[in-house]
């Protein structure tokens, strides 16, 4: 059942055995598997509308290529759900197996990348070095006097990620559980070191468990539970071309590893450009703006020429929740009994998402998951520099 807080007089649940905070794509999959896996009372709360925060970017990335083992294995059987999503929970996302090509302009990046591929090797991905011919061949926007190789496997793409969110909640409400929006959660009542209630706009739920998804606002939430949660809110924004002519070629998602600078295909006709500004500061602000733009137009300079004059119709700004090591916090807070969490994945939650809501699935239950997350607990930042998790295929 789905309930909208603004449109209908509506009761929350007197209790229930499992409440999920935010409904992203991550809090969303987390309902579905816990659904589907006869939880029996599961409640969503989401503050504003399903895929309003993260989860509402036009076109999501779906990767295996990464370099730290427990990144490979949560993206490569991300992948296998995304392929599968069809049937299971069933709903068209959308996924465009285009590749990602990652462009690398030294050895030094090379050097890097080739480390990346020993590790994904092993777990099946099928990522291989390119000369800048072929990359050219592959992406006729590349410059390939202006880069040495390029990374690409062909199994990734991108997919929609509202799509998703949606997918994923209907398939969760078919199974019994409750999605409520438009619903801000106002408190965590813990006693004991154990969850004993959310409180929320709507009322108070009593209930032994809660996993955080709240994506950028996870700190706040993690803090009504007196659970540190570091996850820092930055804006990232995309420029959209609009319909081309004639129309873009069907390119990879195409990255330059130097300066971040991004674009694919947009599914209509046009493409999609992108670029992590360093002058971003942390904030909640998602006005999209146009300032960043002069330094992907100073990149595709270097890498994309003929990108450096085309046209911007418009965009989008969403929000990054990043943790200081750019990788993603799972696990349970060990002073506070079933206040799990799923968060701070720093710009990799949409291609994460099937397999994080597995994970957590089985952290709930008590089962051993597919892959151990251990070292993505929120806590490794105690021991920091020593806990912190490398990965170097980040954008």
């Amino acid at each position: 059942m789905v309930i909208d807080e603004a449109s209908a007089q509506v009761s929350l649940p007197g209790a229930v055995d499992v409440v999920v905070i935010g409904g992203g794509v991550i809090g969303a999959s987390v309902a579905f598997h816990l659904a589907e896996a006869g939880v029996g009372r599961v409640l969503v709360v989401e503050r504003d509308t399903p895929a309003s925060g993260s989860s509402g970017k036009p076109i999501g990335g779906v990767r295996a290529q990464f370099s730290d083992p427990v990144n490979v294995r949560l993206g490569q059987r991300s992948l296998e759900a995304w392929r599968a999503f069809g049937e299971r929970p069933g709903a068209d996302v959308g996924l465009d197996a285009v590749g990602y090509l990652f462009l690398l302009g030294d050895e030094s990046e090379v050097a890097v990348f080739r480390d990346g591929m020993a590790v994904q090797h092993a777990y099946g991905v099928p990522s291989r070095l390119l000369s800048p011919r072929q990359a050219h061949a592959l992406c006729p926007y590349v410059d390939p006097a202006s880069i040495v190789a390029a990374a690409h496997s062909p199994a990734d793409g991108y997919a929609l990620p509202r799509a998703a969110v949606t997918g994923y909640l209907r398939a969760a409400a078919a199974l019994g559980a409750t999605v409520v929006t438009r619903c801000a959660v106002t408190g965590i009542e813990t006693s004991g070191g154990e969850v004993r209630a959310v409180r929320t706009a709507a009322g108070t739920v009593r209930t032994g468990a809660v996993i955080c998804a709240a994506g950028a606002w996870s700190g706040a939430v993690g803090a009504m539970a007196g659970v540190d949660l570091p996850v820092t809110p930055l804006r990232r924004q995309i420029a959209l071309t609009g319909r081309l002519d004639p129309a873009p070629p069907r390119v990879p998602f195409t990255l330059d590893y130097g300066s971040t600078l991004y674009f694919h295909g947009d599914g209509a006709g046009g493409l999609v450009l992108g670029l992590s500004d360093p002058r971003e500061r942390p904030g909640f602000g998602r006005e999209f703006s146009t300032e960043w733009l002069d330094l992907f137009r100073q990149a595709a300079a270097r890498r994309a020429p003929a990108l450096v004059d085309v046209p911007v119709t418009g965009g989008w700004a969403g929000l990054y929740e990043t943790t200081p090591d750019n990788n993603a916090l799972i696990g349970e807070a060990p002073g506070v009994s079933r206040f799990l969490y799923a968060t701070g994945f720093s710009g990799h939650g949409f291609l994460q998402a099937p397999a994080v809501g597995e994970v957590v699935r089985d952290l709930y239950l008590g089962r051993t998951p597919f892959v151990d997350v251990g070292p993505l607990t929120a806590d490794r930042f105690e021991g920091a520099p020593a806990g912190v998790r490398p990965e170097a295929h980040i954008i």
